[in-house]
């Protein structure tokens, strides 16, 4: 297993590095196949982040945790890890990555919308003036890699991964579609189209 690890807003030490290693290596054990792990290792005030992704068979894992200890929150993310690799196991291993196009998808995190609205005057006022307020601001701007996946393995992905959404391409349709999680905890499907021109 390839395991990189990077120190954000620390120093970095050897102990913190090994113990990483040992720890994401036992990830080995459930998935017999050439892994690549990303360790990223940081601290926010007191609070210390361990943030892992590890690749295998076409799929992402991700484990987060914050606590008070570095080792805690390394241990507590291949926890998540762990968990979801096991329920998953199967799958994982006889899953093939798929042949298809993969597209870039921008995510922008967009600058939190103010509502300073007094009464109902203000609010007719904004009302009327809704077409010239400009949009919030871009705060921040990820590039995703939307690959070729079922809506099964869609499920499987973004489980992995711990997210609420996942962009991908329908291997079904070659078509951007938008896994989700809906505030029921049920999943929502967001499926698009293209024109013909």
């Amino acid at each position: 297993m390839q395991v990189s690890v990077t120190f954000r807003h620390m120093d970095p030490t050897q102990a913190l590095k090994d113990f990483a290693h040992e720890k994401v290596a036992r990830i080995e054990k459930y998935i017999h196949t050439p892994m690549d792990a990303n360790v990223v290792l940081s601290t926010e005030r007191y609070m210390h982040k361990a943030d892992i992704t590890i690749k295998a068979h076409g799929f992402m894992m991700r484990g987060q945790e914050k606590s008070e200890d570095m080792y805690s929150s390394i241990d507590g993310a291949v926890d998540k890890i762990e968990r979801q690799v096991r329920k998953y196991r199967k799958k994982i291993t006889s899953h093939k990555p798929r042949e298809g196009q993969r597209m870039k998808v921008r995510l922008n995190y967009m600058e939190p919308y103010e509502e300073n609205l007094a009464d109902d005057e203000a609010q007719d006022q904004e009302l009327s003036e809704i077409n010239a307020t400009p949009p919030p601001a871009i705060a921040k701007t990820q590039e995703l890699d939307a690959q070729p996946l079922s809506i099964n393995e869609a499920i499987i992905q973004m489980d992995l991964m711990h997210n609420d959404f996942l962009v991908f391409v329908n291997a079904d349709t070659n078509e951007v579609n938008v896994l989700y999680r809906r505030e029921d905890e049920g999943l929502g499907l967001i499926e698009t189209h293209a024109r013909p021109s």
